[in-house]
């Protein structure tokens, strides 16, 4: 193909309605097609970008710079028209297309500095990978970029953009493009300190006065220093003889984690299916799968004989496997391919679940869970996973004002 066979227009200046028709206007005039089309607005200034071809079906043999000639003539006046600035580019007729190596680089931060950004943009250009576009999610209640990229070697660059991420002190998650991410999706979310705040077992020892005690074991336990199964038992051993009304206050004390409504009414509206698994109980999370409307869900089940807890748990322990494989019969269950799961969780017991999905995430989570997670969030609004799935704030508000509301934001 020879050079300058297209024609690249970029049209600058304050936005106000009508600026794309009046370009398209002026550009249906000429023996051309529309290759590529982009306006974004930042502020309140446009930048509209188009790029066209000559139309050899409509003028086989016409001088393409006699054409292009006219078209700049043409813009320049209606530039001035509109009191915008216009800027030509030829170009060699390519045109960049989305290819299976195509990726989506989403980063959040409050705040985010124009450095950090810098800094990640500079780690993907050091990769040989271009940045296709870059577009805003969110700028509350934490900032939210999402980079279209081409050309990475995604495992090379997910392991740089790790170490970028730290460094700057910002969350960074890569994913492939494609159509399975505007497709249907299974989430599944763990439930003590990631769907709500705090532990449930140790909320109970503090009704049976051994807090201290249990709070210790669970931290030993989340950090993977333990095997979960027999701190569990431990654990609830030391509630024996607790009266069964400490559930009920429990209950009354839960509080979500801030954003844990707003992303599952979000996930139902996009058509998501939503469950929990955890290593909790389940006469704490039935009340939450009633509260939010969640799909699916499993916990372990305290033992309760005349009102009061025995120590003992009843039926097969959900631990670190049988996370991994509730997400599985969740799935399966819900049609969606495990590949389009995303899973959602802080602690060692989580680590399976988190690599056995799609995309597993981190969520204000151990060290050790972060390390081997596929992407790490470590702000305190759950419902900023849903940037990591490209939908924006915007979105979300606009979704909100159209539907009915099941309950506060939050």
């Amino acid at each position: 193909m020879n050079d300058h066979t297209t024609l690249l227009v970029t049209v600058t200046g304050r936005d106000r309605p009508g600026v794309s028709a009046r370009l398209l206007s002026t550009l249906s005039v000429f023996p051309v097609v529309l290759v590529d089309l982009e306006q974004v607005v930042v502020g309140e200034r446009l930048v509209l970008s188009a790029l066209v071809s000559v139309d050899e079906g409509v003028a086989p043999g016409v001088s393409r710079s006699r054409v292009f000639t006219e078209i700049r003539a043409a813009v320049d006046k209606t530039c001035i028209d509109l009191d915008m600035d216009v800027e030509y580019s030829d170009g060699n007729g390519r045109v960049g297309h989305a290819s299976p190596e195509q990726l989506h680089v989403t980063v959040l931060a409050d705040p985010l500095r124009p450095g950090a950004l810098g800094a990640i943009a500079s780690c993907v250009a050091r990769s040989g990978a271009n940045i296709e576009r870059i577009e805003r999610l969110a700028s509350y209640p934490v900032s939210s970029f999402e980079l279209d990229i081409s050309g990475a070697d995604p495992e090379q660059l997910r392991g740089d953009l790790s170490m970028e991420a730290a460094t700057q002190g910002i969350d960074v998650a890569l994913q492939p493009s494609g159509l399975h991410r505007r497709g249907k999706h299974l989430i599944v979310m763990d439930v003590d300190s990631t769907l709500i705040q705090g532990e449930v077992i140790e909320l109970l020892a503090e009704h049976a006065g051994c807090a201290e005690e249990v709070a210790r074991v669970t931290e030993e336990a989340m950090r993977g220093e333990l095997d979960f199964e027999d701190s569990l038992r431990r654990r609830v051993a030391l509630l024996k003889d607790l009266d069964a009304s400490a559930l009920d206050a429990v209950r009354d004390r839960l509080v979500l984690a801030p954003g844990a409504r707003t992303l599952v009414r979000t996930l139902k509206r996009l058509g998501y299916e939503c469950a929990i698994v955890s290593g909790g109980f389940s006469q704490i999370t039935d009340a939450l799968v009633e509260r939010l409307g969640i799909d699916y869900s499993l916990a372990n089940t305290l033992e309760v004989v005349d009102g009061k807890l025995t120590g003992q748990l009843v039926g097969p322990i959900v631990d670190r496997k049988g996370k991994a494989e509730a997400l599985r019969r969740f799935a399966h269950e819900a049609g969606v391919p495990v590949t389009q799961t995303v899973a959602i969780g802080d602690g060692a017991n989580d680590l399976d679940m988190l690599q056995t999905a799609g995309l597993g995430v981190a969520y204000n989570a151990k060290p050790v869970v972060q390390e081997q997670a596929d992407t790490a969030v470590n702000v305190p609004y759950l419902d900023t996973i849903v940037y990591l799935l490209g939908v924006s704030r915007d979105e979300v508000e606009a979704a909100d004002r159209e539907g009915d509301l099941d309950g506060p934001a939050g």
